[in-house]
């Protein structure tokens, strides 16, 4: 016989049923009932009383149930809504392995201070360098919780995290704790700096290493400006770690010669950054001289991509992957697809299907 959860699902319950349920007067198993009353909870009949009957439910039975690893995810995510949050049952759900990290880390995001010291507390989130990154960055902690985080996420192994847990950027730590794998292997290498390209913004396919020697020239013939040299000179002197820092904190300058950058990791850190506008974006997506990755990461960014003149540049981008264009070019207007088969820097293949698609539009709109 089917679940009475799964017969309200298919609405085959009757609303006598569903009242009483919503009230938690069902002689069920407290899991099941919990179960119940979430999914009640978003009814537009009897979700109010859902709701009311959730707040003031069985505290150890709800405790029982919440920290079973077979209780359904739905269930742990409702109680540890802000909205929903109760602070006897907090510690369960915190110890709780079927809670998703990216779940409890979000919690960690906007905690209260007491909700921050029950974080504190669970030996699960004390092991967590994701989850510490973003609780190091709520506003609620008082300076000896931020410095117990600091001080745990120094403990946690590799340079990148006690550099960062120290200065307290939260979202460069979380960046950098997700990609520590490429990370190690791109320390490893130990590579100079290079820029893809060379000092000549317009340059080719090729990367140049940017010494101290090399700009100190560059400054001294007047080859490019004192400014943009003197933050060259800055970055050339930055290992891996304290460049990627910069490409998500820094500023539009530096973003603008990071996304050049040979590292793959710098480059892609600076599409991450909160401070990067559409309008940099832009023209990240005309550049020939950046990654493919950079253009692969800027097609596949939903916000992104709804930025017209972005997924215009990327395919009239001959460095853009052939299928990352092909992917893109349904969302062109006529005149642009029209433009875009008459453009010889970009494949054959993109120019045919660009012409083909255009036609098809033209007949079909004549045919209207």
């Amino acid at each position: 016989m089917a679940r009475l959860i799964e017969m309200m699902k298919e609405s085959a319950v009757p609303a006598g049923v569903m009242r009483s349920a919503s009230r938690g007067a069902l002689a069920l198993p407290v899991a099941e009932m919990l179960e119940i009353l979430v999914f009640l909870s978003e009814h537009p009949v009897f979700g109010e009383q859902a709701r009311t009957t959730l707040a003031g439910f069985d505290e150890v039975g709800s405790a029982t149930a919440l920290g079973d690893p077979n209780t359904p995810e739905v269930v742990l995510k409702y109680f540890l809504a802000p909205a929903n949050q109760r602070a006897q049952l907090l510690p369960v759900l915190f110890k709780n392995p079927s809670v998703p990290e990216d779940i409890l880390a979000a919690a960690a995001d906007s905690a209260s201070g007491e909700v921050a010291g029950m974080l504190l507390s669970s030996p699960r989130v004390m092991g967590s360098a994701a989850i510490l990154g973003h609780l190091l960055k709520n506003a609620n902690l008082t300076t000896e919780q931020h410095a117990k985080v600091e001080q745990t996420l120094s403990k946690l192994g590799g340079s990148p995290r006690d550099k960062f847990a120290s200065i307290g950027d939260g979202d460069v730590l979380v960046w950098l704790t997700e990609h520590e794998a490429e990370l190690q292997a791109e320390q490893r290498e130990e590579k100079p700096f290079t820029l893809l390209g060379g000092l000549d913004e317009l340059g080719g396919e090729g990367s140049e290493e940017i010494t101290a020697e090399a700009l100190e020239i560059a400054k001294a013939t007047g080859e490019n400006d004192d400014e943009r040299i003197s933050t060259l000179q800055k970055l050339a002197r930055m290992n891996i770690v304290e460049r990627i820092k910069t490409a998500i904190t820094g500023t539009k300058e530096e973003r603008s010669i990071l996304i050049r950058d040979g590292a793959t990791l710098v480059c892609s850190a600076v599409l991450v950054s909160p401070k990067v506008s559409d309008q940099e974006i832009e023209g990240f997506a005309n550049m020939k001289n950046v990654r493919e990755n950079v253009l692969r990461d800027i097609g596949r960014n939903h916000r992104f991509k709804k930025n017209y003149v972005v997924v215009r540049n990327l395919c009239n981008n001959p460095r853009t992957p052939l299928d990352l264009s092909l992917s893109l070019l349904k969302n062109l207007l006529g005149p642009d697809l029209k433009t875009l088969s008459m453009n010889k820097n970009v494949p054959e293949t993109l120019r045919k299907m660009a012409d083909k698609l255009f036609k098809v539009r033209t007949n079909s709109g004549r045919g209207a």
